[in-house]
């Protein structure tokens, strides 16, 4: 896909999903790995499973790398999360984690819609626990976008990229 390659990472609620559409907009290579990457798979063996919840949310690891090794554009983002990124993580030049605080978050879950995850209310404990512990966040540079307009995180990205 790209030349440079960009791993946009963050715990549930970060902002991910807005990011990457955004990217999008302003004419950027992004890949939305929750949606065009992702199944419900043994993160070690990648092996599909019948259900889906967090711990085996993985990206195709054959297909994030194909992506990645195609150098037709500059610069490509792969947006969102997944449980196996260690086995993919050597063809990002950076990761970009997005965090954001709890308060934040709390509002952030409340907006989602019921059939979403993180619309219910065991759901919103479970991603509430996980950001208090960053479990299955890789290491990165931080970007805070707790108090940032959608363009203001995109910006900060791209001063982060540079």
């Amino acid at each position: 896909m790209a030349k440079r390659n960009y791993l946009v990472e963050g715990g549930s609620g970060t902002g991910k999903s807005s990011v990457c559409r955004e990217l999008r907009k302003r004419g950027c290579q992004a890949v939305d790995g929750d949606n065009e990457l992702a199944y419900a798979g043994d993160p070690e063996t990648g092996e599909r499973v019948e259900v889906h919840n967090h711990y085996n949310h993985i990206w195709d690891v054959a297909k994030v790398r194909e992506i990645a090794a195609d150098t037709t554009e500059e610069i490509a983002f792969f947006c969102g999360g997944s449980r196996n990124f260690t086995k993919f993580l050597d063809v990002f030049d950076q990761v970009i984690v997005l965090d954001v605080d709890t308060e934040t978050l709390k509002q952030r879950l409340a907006a989602r819609e019921a059939d979403d995850w993180g619309g219910n209310d065991e759901e919103k404990e479970f991603i509430l626990h996980l950001h208090a512990t960053r479990d299955g966040v890789p290491p990165g540079t931080v970007i805070d976008t707790t108090a940032r307009s959608l363009g203001e995180v995109v910006d900060a990205i791209f001063d982060a990229i540079r």
